[in-house]
């Protein structure tokens, strides 16, 4: 089985491809390597002893997406951490926020609608809770507003 990591050379993305080679799962990373170094694929091969697909890849970019599934049509299932992540910066830039969590999502989520299995895991975030009515937040919490563009992508 074939699995997609997007953002899959980040700190959680390499964690999870790790796990998912451990698994016996053939692992495909995309990232466009705005947070991270293709250097982190030697680490992933060094605990695994299995280098995992990688293609450099601006999620942003539609048809940079369309022509990765015209290549993977095999991929059965996405787990997709590729996003902005400071919500400082998401309001200082909340255009690139919208336009990087939210346009990825989308083509994405266009591309796996074409395959006949399209397994889907999206990585979230505490965010999504706002000001949170009580601590520690628990995932039965109410949703709230969001207190910035980021959480706002988030929800």
């Amino acid at each position: 089985m074939k699995i997609l990591v997007t953002g899959g050379l980040g700190f959680i993305g390499s964690h999870t491809v790790v796990e998912l080679q451990n698994q016996g799962f053939e692992v495909v990373i995309v990232d466009d390597l705005s947070n991270s170094s293709e250097e982190v694929l030697k680490g992933i091969v060094a605990i695994t002893n299995k280098k995992p697909l990688f293609e450099k890849l601006d999620l942003r970019e539609k048809g940079q997406v369309q022509d990765f599934f015209k290549k993977h049509q095999d991929i059965s299932g996405v787990i997709h951490f590729a996003a902005s992540k400071a919500v400082g910066e998401s309001v200082g830039n909340p255009l690139l926020y919208y336009e990087n969590n939210i346009n990825s999502l989308v083509y994405l989520l266009q591309e796996l609608q074409k395959l006949p299995e399209s397994n889907f895991i999206f990585s979230s975030s505490c965010t999504v809770y706002g000001q949170a009515e009580k601590m520690p937040i628990t995932e039965d919490a109410s949703i709230q507003t969001a207190m910035s563009p980021y959480g706002n992508t988030k929800q």
